[in-house]
């Protein structure tokens, strides 16, 4: 990606506030690749849509993995596109089922997002296809203007929030 090429020109972040919405951020509390953003207190507030009582850092680790593509910072062996931006950890995705209502979590946690002035959600999520099979969208409604999630999306970006999905 030339990820170097940007930080070499002064883009790593510095003063962005990037939401992500994601299925869990295992250990993130504790992997040493998040020192950094521990630190210097860049992981400013984290929610958990989904159980509000559950370990928020014993979930799912694939938020982990898209927050260490971001914000990781170990000289030498990983460094992130934006390792010095700040960051929201939101967990709206269940991976224990799908139902609409990860869209609801999502739309609620996009909303948080705005509400505390993030310039970037990074959601590596996407909905069609549900357990309840009624539920399912058809081909017809993925046409980015149906849907809760992609109604909730373009709201962000309307606010003007810059909301980064996942192809999947």
């Amino acid at each position: 990606l030339n990820g170097q090429y940007l930080h070499n020109q002064g883009f790593r972040g510095k003063g962005i506030q990037i939401a992500v919405l994601d299925a869990g951020f295992w250990h993130v509390n504790e992997i040493e690749a998040f020192d950094t953003l521990r630190t210097t207190k860049r992981i400013l507030g984290i929610r958990d849509f989904v159980d509000p009582k559950s370990d928020f850092y014993q979930q799912n680790s694939h938020g982990m993995s898209v927050l260490s593509c971001m914000g990781g910072n170990q000289p030498g062996k990983l460094i992130g596109t934006a390792p010095d931006a700040s960051y929201y950890l939101f967990r709206s995705e269940d991976v224990g089922s799908e139902y609409l209502i990860e869209e609801d979590n999502w739309v609620a946690a996009a909303e948080l997002a705005d509400s505390l002035g993030v310039n970037v959600i990074n959601s590596s999520l996407g909905y069609y296809s549900f357990d309840d099979s009624k539920m399912n969208h058809p081909f017809s409604d993925m046409n980015g203007k149906k849907t809760r999630v992609t109604k909730g999306a373009n709201m962000a970006f309307q606010k003007g929030i810059l909301v980064i999905c996942s192809a999947g």
